[in-house]
């Protein structure tokens, strides 16, 4: 493998270099099948197995009781905010959402267009610099709430499983599920695109408790309607078979990890490492979210101009560091050390920061 330099992006995002080498070995034929995984058949029995087996090892990683449904569908999370909505959004029961960012905004307003909804938070009068408390969330007879749990362009995320007494919640966590462990039962639905730390772009997982799926519309277009991916395994249609494979691997390299408790910890080692480097650089680095709210996946920050910060990523690049622009919409650094982000990569990227204030600092 050609010598690979340190992928900051945010998505799509790095993947463990084990999986890559799988990948690497194995595309050309799988082993025994004499063909490439780009080639099989979705209705394959190596195909059955690793659909079974993907979803056994989500089971695993995550506790999911039998009352869960693990389906793997396309469009990315984007496509899950109009179909959530048109699942699930009572035309009597306004759904709550809680405006987080950049990406809860555009779920609510996709749901909009479906149904009534309500903010039941908002964090635009500080800049979304933080997460709502359980307790500030207005739900009250909300056909369901929707969270986002980590805020990729603000760089915020939800430490904790809300307690919502009862009122279904549904989470947008395509940037950081599997990043730690979760208490299910908070939930009723999650949903993530793959390209953060699950795979490759290509794939979207769904988890839905059959609670929520009780609850559903009726008479919904075939192939907006989870029914059909409940009743067909996902294979309603083609799905997308690389992406779910590469998935498979990574969920693999994950048990290999020991799980989610050492993964949590890993990333929260990682994270504390930069942020300890931007707190300690008296205002040279401003970092964006409330110190209680930082995400341990997308690390935000500035610099005192915006001169600097093009000479940092001139220079960053320069020592075979890629992907820190902050998003297009609010500028700056971004920083994401997803769970397959190598420590040697948040250590490099220090060691920089550290310098460049020595050099461009007063």
């Amino acid at each position: 493998m050609s010598e690979r330099i340190f992928n900051f992006s945010a998505g799509p995002a790095v993947l463990p270099e084990p999986v890559l080498e799988t990948i690497q070995r194995d595309l050309p034929a799988l082993p025994g099948l004499g063909m490439s995984i780009l080639e099989i058949s979705h209705r394959s029995a190596y195909v059955d197995r690793l659909m079974a087996e993907t979803e056994e090892r989500l089971r695993q990683l995550l506790n999911l009781s039998a009352d869960w449904q693990v389906l793997f569908l396309q469009g990315g999370a984007s496509l899950q905010f109009t179909m959530l909505a048109m699942n699930f959004l009572n035309a009597d029961r306004p759904a709550a959402y809680a405006d987080s960012g950049a990406w809860a905004q555009k779920a609510q307003e996709a749901a909009a267009q479906l149904g009534p909804v309500l903010t039941a938070w908002s964090g635009q009068s500080e800049h979304y610099t933080r997460m709502p408390a359980a307790s500030e969330l207005l739900t009250s007879d909300a056909s369901y709430l929707h969270l986002t749990s980590n805020e990729t362009i603000q760089g915020i995320a939800l430490q904790d499983d809300l307690d919502l007494n009862g009122v279904p919640v549904i989470c947008d966590m395509s940037s950081d599920l599997l990043s730690r462990p979760l208490q299910m039962d908070r939930y009723r639905m999650i949903y993530a695109g793959a390209q953060k730390n699950l795979g490759p772009a290509g794939v979207t997982l769904v988890l839905l408790h059959q609670e929520l799926l009780t609850q559903q519309q009726p008479q919904l277009p075939t192939m907006l309607d989870y029914q059909t991916f409940v009743k067909s395994g996902s294979r309603y249609n083609t799905p997308p078979v690389f992406a779910i494979y590469v998935l498979n691997q990574v969920l693999g390299w994950l048990m290999d990890q020991g799980g989610l408790e050492p993964m949590h910890a890993r990333n929260r080692a990682k994270a504390e490492r930069l942020y300890a480097v931007i707190d300690q650089s008296q205002g040279f680095y401003a970092g964006h979210a409330a110190t209680a709210h930082r995400s341990l996946m997308n690390v935000t920050f500035r610099l005192p101009t915006p001169e600097l910060e093009k000479t940092f990523l001139a220079q960053a690049a320069a020592q075979g560091m890629d992907g820190l622009k902050g998003h297009r919409a609010v500028g700056g650094l971004r920083a994401s050390i997803y769970n397959a982000f190598p420590a040697e990569g948040v250590e490099a990227l220090c060691a920089l920061m550290q310098d460049f204030q020595r050099q461009h600092g007063h």
